[in-house]
C-alpha cells in the first residue's frame, strides 16, 4: 500500500485533496450569519431609513458600486485566509497600483496603464509570499513589514501630489461605465465572485489551497507543494488589490496615494464574517461577497441616518465585532 493510500485510510490526507473537498462541505453553518445578519440589517434600516431613499434602486446600485474594490479583495483574501496565511500589505498595494497605474495610463495608454497598475499588485503579492516562504516567517510579520514599504514607494511615486487621469476608456471601463444599464463596477464584482468560487470549490488548485490550510503536513505528504500554493494565493491578493486601486481610479478619475488606507480592516471583516476561518482549511467566497454587501449597506445606513463620521466608525465597530464573534463561534 503506498503512503498516499495509508494516509487517504487514516483520514488525515485529502487525496485525491478528497479530505479537504469533505471539510468544505461539511460546514453546514458556514456563513450562516452573514445571511441572516445581512436580513436583519437591511429590514432594519429599510423600516427605520424608508423615506430618506434607502429602498430606491438608485441607492443600491451606489452600495454597489462603492463595495466593488472591497468585494474584489473579499474573494481574493477568502483564498489566502484558507491557506492559513494572511495579507496585512492589501491596503498599501492598492494604493501603489493606482498610483503607478494612473501614471503609465497617463503616458501610454489605458491598456498599458491597466495592465501595469495590475502587474504591480502581483508583483507586490509575490514578494510578499516569497519572502514569507524563503524566510520562513509568518505572513502577519512580512505583509505588516511590507505595508510600509508599499506606502513609502506610493509616496515616492506621487510626490505626495495626486495623479488626475482624463483617459475616457479608462474610466468607462474601470469606474463610471455601464453595460446593459448595469454598472462597470458591479459587473468586477460579479466576475471576482464568479471566478473565484469555481476555482476554490471546482479546481485542482482550490483543493491544494484548503488542503494546505487544513494541513500543511499532510498536504506535503501527498505531493502537494505547499509553498508554491502560499505564494500564489498571496500573488492572487496581491493581483486583486491592483484591479482594486484600477477601479478605485476609474471611479474617481484620478489616484490618491491615501486610496485603500481603510481597505484592509474592512476586506478581513467581510470574509470574515462571510464564514471563512481564520484557522485555514475552509472558505466562503460567497459568504464573502455578501459581507461585502453587508458593510456597504451598513455604511450607507448610517450616512443616511444622519450619524457623523465619529459615529459611523463607532456603530460599524460595533456591529463588525458582534458578527465575527457569532459566525468564528460557529466553526469552533
Amino acid at each position: 500500500m503506498s503512503t498516499q493510500q495509508v494516509l487517504e485510510r487514516a483520514g488525515t490526507a485529502p487525496g485525491p485533496l478528497g479530505e479537504a473537498v469533505a471539510r468544505l462541505r461539511r460546514a453546514p453553518w458556514s456563513g450562516a450569519a452573514v445571511y441572516v445578519g445581512f436580513v436583519l440589517v437591511f429590514a432594519y434600516f429599510a423600516i427605520t431609513l424608508a423615506d430618506r431613499g434607502f429602498l430606491t434602486g438608485h441607492n443600491f446600485l451606489t452600495i454597489l458600486q462603492q463595495t466593488a474594490p472591497i468585494t474584489v479583495m473579499a474573494c481574493a483574501t477568502v483564498f489566502v485566509l484558507s491557506a492559513a496565511e494572511i495579507d496585512l500589505s492589501i491596503g498599501a498595494v492598492v494604493a501603489l497600483s493606482a498610483v503607478v497605474g494612473a501614471q503609465a495610463v497617463n503616458a501610454f495608454g489605458a491598456p498599458v496603464g491597466a495592465a501595469v497598475g495590475f502587474a504591480v499588485g502581483v508583483l507586490a503579492g509575490l514578494l510578499n509570499g516569497t519572502l514569507v516562504v524563503a524566510l520562513r516567517v509568518p505572513s502577519f510579520l512580512i505583509t505588516l513589514g511590507t505595508t510600509e514599504l508599499f506606502a513609502g514607494a506610493t509616496e515616492i511615486f506621487s510626490h505626495l501630489q495626486d495623479i488626475p487621469v482624463s483617459n475616457v476608456g479608462f474610466a468607462t471601463i474601470f469606474g463610471s461605465g455601464a453595460f446593459a444599464s448595469l454598472p462597470v463596477a458591479l459587473l468586477w464584482s460579479v466576475a471576482a465572485l464568479v471566478v473565484a468560487h469555481l476555482t476554490l470549490r471546482w479546481t485542482a488548485f482550490g483543493q491544494r489551497v484548503l488542503a494546505t490550510g487544513d494541513n500543511r503536513i499532510s498536504a506535503r505528504a501527498v505531493g502537494i507543494n505547499t509553498s508554491r500554493v502560499r505564494i500564489a494565493v498571496l500573488a492572487v491578493s496581491g493581483g486583486a488589490a491592483g484591479l482594486a486601486g484600477l477601479i478605485y481610479t476609474g471611479q474617481i478619475q484620478g489616484a490618491i496615494y491615501t486610496l485603500g488606507v481603510n481597505d484592509m480592516l474592512a476586506t478581513l471583516a467581510a470574509v470574515v464574517i462571510g464564514g471563512t476561518t481564520l484557522r485555514g482549511g475552509y472558505g466562503s467566497v460567497v459568504g464573502a461577497f455578501v459581507g461585502s454587501i453587508l458593510m456597504g449597506v451598513i455604511r450607507n445606513g448610517l450616512l443616511l441616518a444622519g450619524l457623523t463620521a465619529s459615529q459611523q466608525t463607532l456603530v460599524t465597530g460595533l456591529i463588525i465585532v458582534l458578527a465575527v464573534a457569532i459566525s468564528q463561534r460557529e466553526k469552533a
